[in-house]
């Protein structure tokens, strides 16, 4: 994404603003998500392109040398051993452009994230038993 362009109101409008080479890449992952959370909405937030399932699921966007992907920190930590070769932080991980996108790793990613969303509002939702004093 060019910094003088529009703010992208569409995933669609985001992924048109991005480098010309970049563009299947994003599309790709789109899908990737899509497959992995077909109940999931498409949105912008923090002006990336993000998944919402009960609440934000991934984020993700482009840079100049790489793609961020951004599942919560969770998403990191539960796969941390198959993310050890990639750059990452608490809750990032950066896929350089010139190697293989993961596009399966991304997938189950998604899929730990969507299990973890779903589960979170049953968990709100559980009564704690009321103490006998």
């Amino acid at each position: 994404m060019n910094s003088k362009q529009a703010i992208p109101q569409t995933i669609d409008d985001y992924i048109a603003g991005c480098a010309e080479a970049v563009r299947p890449l994003l599309e790709k992952i789109r899908t990737t998500i899509r497959k992995a959370a077909h109940k999931a909405e498409e949105a912008i937030s923090y002006q990336m392109p993000t998944f919402k399932l009960h609440g934000n699921l991934v984020h993700f966007m482009t840079h100049a040398k790489h793609i961020g992907f951004y599942p919560t920190p969770s998403g990191i930590t539960a796969f941390q051993d198959e993310l050890a070769k990639y750059a990452s932080a608490k809750g990032s991980v950066q896929f350089p452009l010139d190697k293989p996108i993961p596009y399966a790793l991304i997938g189950k990613i998604v899929k730990f994230r969507v299990k973890e969303n779903l589960e979170r509002p049953a968990a709100k939702t559980k009564k704690k038993p009321k103490s006998k004093l």
